[in-house]
């Protein structure tokens, strides 16, 4: 989306006033237009706000890289508080709110088209990893390498079977020396047919990551994704966490403006 002549570069709805944080690795935050909260930015999803029509009205849709330039708000609500948000009018007020004014054309499908977006983008992410040689696949493989403590991050398609979650995140734990931790890999939102059609393989239900830089951009990914549609595995407790404890850290590029 192109900016108008007159308008400024991603002035995101966040908080100006919130003191910076001191130098190092902190990372940023941004708030939330419906709550008002604030949070990791890895976990808010950023809606980007067209520029307007000729009649003044301007078009809200999902961001899922935070990357559109223009306008733009946060939110960091799950899928059920949104789609409430969207019906009751309570987004486009605080939009109006945050923007002083406007008119913002809302999609009644706004919810499903961000996780579709959050979703697809994941889906990409993973492709790019695949491309560049850093995705490890293969149970036997991956159990391998798990052992050898060169996986920086595990994770499990849907649909895989509980015991050979346990199988692979007992062999994660033996190589990164975290036996009795619990930490134990991610399982997707997406099952092996999804993950079959999205990296152009046969049967894909558990994958990892070595590379540090390359699990934490994956992770960061599925975190924004699983904050927004969180899975519910019933009553399985294995894999159901939502985000690892491989005790990395997940990179944040924080080059937005704020109003």
């Amino acid at each position: 989306m192109r900016t108008p002549h007159n308008e400024s570069v991603a002035p995101d709805i966040a908080e100006a006033s919130r003191p910076a944080k001191p130098t190092g690795k902190a990372q940023p935050e941004r708030k939330c237009i419906l709550s008002g909260e604030h949070s990791p930015r890895e976990t808010l999803v950023r809606l980007a706000i067209s520029p307007p029509h000729a009649d003044g009205s301007c078009d809200v849709l999902p961001d899922p890289h935070a990357k559109a330039p223009g306008r733009g708000a946060w939110i960091g609500v799950s899928r059920k508080v949104l789609e409430d948000a969207v019906a009751k009018g309570q987004l486009k007020g605080a939009l109006a709110r945050g923007f002083k004014g406007g008119n913002f054309n809302i999609p009644d499908d706004l919810p499903q088209r961000i996780e579709d977006a959050l979703t697809g983008a994941l889906k990409d992410r993973l492709g790019l990893e695949l491309r560049s040689g850093f995705l490890i696949m293969g149970t036997s493989k991956i159990a391998e390498t798990a052992r050898s403590g060169r996986v920086s991050l595990l994770l499990h398609a849907s649909d895989s079977s509980e015991d050979g979650r346990k199988k692979l995140d007992q062999a994660w734990r033996v190589g990164s020396e975290k036996e009795g931790s619990g930490m134990r890999g991610i399982t997707l939102p997406l099952d092996r047919g999804a993950l079959s059609v999205a990296l152009g393989r046969t049967n894909v239900v558990h994958l990892a990551l070595g590379e540090k830089r390359s699990a934490a951009r994956v992770q960061s990914a599925i975190t924004r994704l699983l904050h927004f549609a969180p899975i519910d595995l019933g009553s399985e407790d294995d894999g159901a966490e939502t985000k690892s404890d491989a005790g990395q850290t997940v990179p944040h590029s924080d080059d937005e403006l704020s109003i």
